[in-house]
């Protein structure tokens, strides 16, 4: 196997669930979803996809396999989410925007801080901070953003903790439920998969959306524009024409 193939698979399982799920257990699910919501590094990892794998081994469906507590993980994952966006929020406050100067790397881009303050300010804090846990890297970056532009400890806190277990609890409910109903006779591969990639389907709508929303809304800005209608054929008023003709 070529380096280049080898550096590949291990990316891949980086962000594969199962495998997480398979070589960590519960403590190392606590510690992604720690990470992808409290540290910049990790908005690449699985966080959707892994609460939903996570639930769906709790259930008879993986006893086979290995089975997850679900007491622990209800409890545990939003601690750990309302921890990691707390430690993401007061990275902001206290570092401030010299904390998003940065050139682009291969990992971080401005577009996240910029699509993360668009979220905060399109729908306000309070409503920003619980929408955002449902949307892959915002949830990553709001919460810093939340800080820099100086949202309050204590107000933060409140809805942090609102979506941290609305999403969490709400997820990992889901895919156990779905795991419940299906029961233990099943070829995990023939369903899990498909409904991992539904999550994660779901989980980038948000995302589509807005880059369709926002590339017609600059589209009707840059035809409404001056000079963008049919009168743009003739000359502006300050035309040299015109000038010459008033003097």
């Amino acid at each position: 196997m070529s380096i280049a193939a080898s550096s590949l698979d291990s990316v891949l399982q980086i962000i594969d669930p199962q495998w997480l799920i398979e070589t960590f257990g519960p403590l190392g699910v606590l510690a992604i979803i720690f990470a992808e919501t409290g540290l910049l590094i990790g908005f690449f990892l699985p966080g959707d996809s892994l609460l939903f794998t996570a639930g769906f081994f709790t259930s008879d469906a993986t006893a086979s396999i290995a089975r997850l507590p679900l007491a622990l993980l209800l409890v545990g994952a939003p601690v750990f989410a309302i921890a990691g966006a707390q430690v993401g929020h007061l990275l902001g406050a206290k570092a401030g925007p010299k904390m998003f100067a940065r050139p682009d790397s291969r990992f971080f881009r401005k577009e996240y801080v910029d699509k993360a303050e668009y979220y905060f300010e399109k729908f306000g804090p309070a409503k920003a901070v619980v929408l955002a846990r449902f949307i892959p890297i915002v949830r990553t970056f709001l919460n810093p953003v939340a800080g820099v532009l100086g949202m309050s400890a204590r107000q933060f806190f409140i809805w942090n903790v609102i979506g941290g277990i609305l999403w969490t609890d709400g997820i990992l409910l889901i895919g156990h439920f779905l795991g419940a109903a299906l029961g233990e006779a099943i070829d995990i591969d023939k369903y899990l998969l498909p409904a991992i990639l539904v999550i994660i389907l779901l989980s980038i709508l948000p995302i589509v959306r807005e880059v369709y929303v926002t590339r017609k809304e600059a589209k009707a800005r840059k035809d409404d524009a001056p000079g963008a209608s049919a009168n743009s054929a003739y000359p502006p008023a300050d035309s040299e024409s015109q000038r010459a003709h008033k003097g």
